[in-house]
């Protein structure tokens, strides 16, 4: 729709069904047209126009192609609601794969492939075949496409039919961006299967390095991506391919010059010739730097991958440690991610740049980066030998500044350095001790008492620092407890006089019977064995020589660093995580299917796409899909096909391109948690969360996104007075959240413990505080289908006894007048997967009548008669229940099931 088109999404008039009804029927085609932009308009912001389904496929039959957009549109989103009147479209389709116009060609061939039904994608393979090799090289390209979607429906048909091969074919076509789409079919199925698919020969790398100078940005991704799976034969022939590839460095889009950057990465590692390689390092520097002037979010994601290039080939950047440089107004995510590069480029002959950078960063007012800094100068020191003093000169210049939390990282660092170089800088330990009074965190408590106790007998009064620590010793956390322990020992073996006698016998008692700490009891148990039975073996084993410490700026695995630049401008390569440790691939979903008391079955299918690379979240599977609700279900119905198809439709001609999703909160497994509380009400803390149920259990399901500028911990939940009494079932597990970073956690509730008084409500309020912020209040609601439970299904007789047994008065009926039941055996799924379930229905004049039951908490039944006449508007649902008071809520709960 274009912009003028936004009139149709004000329609708020009463009875607009039958008026979209009867204009989608008029004799006049702007008319029509109009009718179903409306109705389009209508889909778009969420109403229901399913029951337009026949009327909207009337229009079909048109040669104005915008109309034929709209009404595949309006087909992709309900074919799968209403299948059996999808399959009246077919042959419209059929039909419309044979016109003369290719944009009708391609049109069809498409909505077929987007539209997720079994019975049609029977009557997709001969047209799919036939546009295959269409003259036409639009359709051809659209018709690759339509290929990969086919596999993730129905994979067999695929390999039965010959499309694979078809696709291999058009890798030669003579048009680049065919080629470039069958490379993107085929990259997509290869992701999905577990066999090989794409293999590239000699031929095919011709063809495909000849399409890449030809296509559009993201045809150009693709192929890079394919060849990045080829292996050259020898040195000549990678020199060969990275010449042809090379010119893509210096293209506008960040997503060609990162793949061709980890093409030339992969293929270097066969060029044997130095010269060769060093001309490529200085070629791949200023696309790598002309990256970081994208706006934070790319630089991000550039940064990332540098990180991974620098620690195998340092000598592409080595020269540019500038560029890297933090800015005043850099994101704190960006920034940190240059201190790490920084650290890895860090050398002999940039140390003094680097260092006088740090210590710019250490007097920022961010506390966070202001603590990466200090510690990024201790790292410097670590790596680099010759450059070790001034580091340490650098870290003292800091400590006088006596801001308390530099002091204390500073500490931690120099701890780290007397490791790395003992006996080489013990002359600094008077001034560390200065600044003994104001340590208060454990991390920087713990490294000074090792200080102490590791260099004690160069300090005179030991005895009394360690003194100082002792006197807090049963409230000290368990990192400073055990260091203390160790120290105290070190101290009575290096000077066995009267005080460090004293003082050891006060850390061992305290140590083994006045704590609950199994780590520091056996310690303090086995240095006491040691201590009373051979003093000297004592000395052997706690003033050993330690190992020294080293640089850990390079420290991914060798394999796994391979791993990573094979996946580099993936979300691999940004994880810094193998894709296995967060992918989960699974394939299809067999049919569920229940035998109801009257022999009729209900089914349901739920096809599972596989994950590609840019997944972020698993996939719902039978055991774990859920309603909207959050109540857990067995097979729910499929959902429509997802939004970049319908954009697709509308218009755009990228058929190759990578339509990228905003990521979501997802609770589990499951839809996007709906957000409560918004960063911009709660400080930049953001938390999105939903009531869900799984095997039995009631948890709240929680996402946090800490999007402010200082680090969040310190979390805690409490829930006001409810209908159903429901609390936390434990403490909130979430862990220190840094800025910019988000957690997930399951919160498992119980139930009636703090039941509040009054009519029913759904309402549910919500307070939740962490150390840094005030309290945060917010409201949810609590879906009444989450207390419907497994065991509420009843036999025939029980159903007919309770009914009969219960007063007249606590059966309460009432109308959906606007709901409309088109199949029984559909409807019975959707309830059953929300645990009400069929116990037998009759007939009644025109009207269909079912019954059925289900529980809440405590026992309590909820028997059910539901009347309609199916396909016509009008639902009626009685229940009988002992809690009739709880009616209200069940019937709400229960026309959302029925307009599902």
């Amino acid at each position: 729709m274009s912009g003028h088109d936004s009139r149709y999404f004000s329609t708020t008039k009463k009875g607009e069904i039958p008026e979209l009804k009867e204009e989608l029927h008029s004799q006049y085609k702007d008319k029509r047209k109009d009718a179903v932009k409306k109705v389009i308009a209508a889909m778009t912001v969420g109403k229901d126009v399913s029951s337009l389904f026949a009327d909207v496929v009337n229009c079909m039959q048109t040669e104005n192609l915008e109309l034929k957009k709209l009404v595949y549109l309006y087909l992709i989103n309900y074919a799968k609601s209403q299948p059996d009147l999808a399959i009246l479209a077919v042959n419209t389709f059929v039909k419309d794969s044979q016109d003369p116009n290719p944009l009708i060609r391609a049109l069809a061939v498409r909505t077929m492939g987007c539209i997720r039904v079994d019975k049609i994608t029977e009557y997709l393979c001969d047209p799919l075949q036939r546009c295959l090799k269409d003259d036409d090289p639009y359709v051809r390209k659209t018709a690759a496409i339509c290929v990969a979607k086919l596999y993730d429906i129905n994979a067999e048909l695929v390999e039965d039919r010959g499309f694979l091969d078809a696709l291999k074919d058009l890798i030669s076509d003579n048009n680049p961006m065919v080629v470039a789409n069958a490379v993107a079919a085929l990259s997509e199925i290869q992701d999905n299967s577990s066999r090989p698919i794409i293999q590239i020969n000699k031929h095919t790398l011709a063809k495909l390095l000849t399409a890449l100078n030809e296509c559009t940005e993201w045809g150009q991704v693709f192929i890079l991506d394919a060849l990045s799976n080829y292996k050259a034969a020898d040195a000549r022939e990678a020199e060969n391919i990275v010449e042809r590839v090379t010119p893509r460095l210096q293209h506008a889009n960040c997503a060609v010059v990162l793949s061709a950057v980890k093409m030339i990465l992969l293929q270097m590692e066969l060029i044997t010739s130095t010269d060769v390689v060093r001309n490529l390092c200085k070629k791949m520097a200023p696309p790598l730097v002309t990256l970081l002037s994208a706006e934070p979010e790319i630089q991000y994601v550039a940064l990332r991958n540098i990180n991974l290039i620098v620690q195998k080939r340092p000598t592409i950047l080595a020269h540019e440690i500038k560029v890297f440089f933090c800015k005043y107004n850099d994101p704190i995510y960006v920034k940190m991610e240059k201190l790490e590069i920084m650290i890895k480029l860090a050398s002999d002959r940039n140390v003094d740049q680097v260092l006088l950078e740090f210590k710019e960063y250490a007097t920022e007012v961010d506390v966070d980066f202001v603590r990466r800094a200090v510690r990024a100068i201790g790292r410097c020191a670590i790596k680099l030998e010759r450059a070790a003093e001034r580091c340490i000169s650098v870290l003292l210049e800091l400590i006088k500044l006596k801001v308390n939390y530099v002091v204390q990282e500073a500490i931690i660092v120099i701890k780290d350095i007397f490791r790395r170089y003992p006996n080489t800088y013990e002359s600094i330990i008077a001034t560390l001790c200065e600044s003994l009074d104001t340590l208060d965190e454990p991390e920087a408590k713990a490294s000074m008492i090792w200080i102490i106790g590791e260099y004690a007998e160069r300090i005179d009064n030991a005895d009394e620092l360690l003194e100082s620590f002792l006197e807090t010793f049963p409230e000290e956390p368990p990192l400073v407890q055990l260091q203390l322990l160790t120290a105290t020992v070190k101290l009575f073996l290096k000077k066995p006089t009267e005080g460090p006698q004293q003082m050891i016998q006060v850390v061992l008692n305290n140590a083994t019977l006045d704590t609950d700490n199994p780590d520091l009891r056996d310690r303090a148990y086995i240095y006491w064995r040691l201590l009373s039975t051979d003093p000297e073996a004592a000395k052997d084993v706690v003033l050993a020589e330690k190992p020294v410490i080293s640089d850990d700026s390079n420290k991914l695995e060798p394999a796994l660093l391979d791993e990573l630049l094979g996946n580099i401008a993936t979300l691999s390569s940004i994880y810094h995580k193998s894709p296995d440790a967060f992918i989960t691939r699974v394939r299809t979903i067999p049919k569920a299917e229940d035998d109801y008391p009257d022999g009729n079955a209900g089914s349901s299918e739920s096809p599972v796409h596989a994950t590609d690379k840019g997944s972020l979240t698993r996939p719902p599977t039978a055991s774990n899909a859920q309603h909207p609700s959050g109540v857990q279900r067995a097979a729910p119905p499929a959902a429509p096909t997802p939004l970049p198809d319908l954009l697709d439709l509308m218009g755009s001609d990228k058929d190759s391109g990578a339509v990228v999703a905003a990521e979501q909160p997802t609770s589990p497994a499951g839809p996007p948690l709906p957000v409560l509380l918004p960063a911009s009400a709660g400080q930049g803390l953001q938390i999105s969360a939903q009531l869900v149920r799984r095997d039995g259990q009631i948890s709240y399901s929680m996402f946090f996104e800490n999007k402010s500028q200082i680090p969040l911990d310190g979390f805690m939940i409490q829930f006001n007075k409810n209908t159903f009494g429901l609390a936390a079932g434990g403490s909130l597990q979430v862990p220190q959240l840094q800025p910019g970073s988000s957690v997930s956690t399951l919160l498992p509730m119980v139930l009636f413990q703090n039941v509040s008084p009054g009519p029913p409500s759904t309402l549910l309020q919500v307070a939740v505080k962490n150390n840094q912020q005030p309290v945060w209040y917010f409201n949810d609601k609590i879906p009444f289908l989450l207390f419907l439970s497994e065991d509420g299904r009843m036999e025939r007789p029980t159903f007919l006894e309770t009914w009969k047994s219960l007063p007249d008065t606590n059966e309460i009926s009432k109308e959906f007048p606007d709901i409309v039941v088109n199949n029984i055996e559909t409807t019975l799924d959707h309830l059953a997967a929300s645990n009400i379930f069929f116990i037998a229905k009759r007939k009644h004049s025109n009207q269909e009548v079912l019954y059925l039951s289900t529980k809440i908490p405590r026992g309590i039944p909820f028997l059910i008669e539901l009347g309609t006449a199916v396909g016509n508007p009008g639902v009626k649902c009685a229940i009988k229940t002992p809690s009739p008071e709880m009616a209200p809520l069940f019937f709400e709960a229960i026309e959302g099931i029925l307009k599902c």
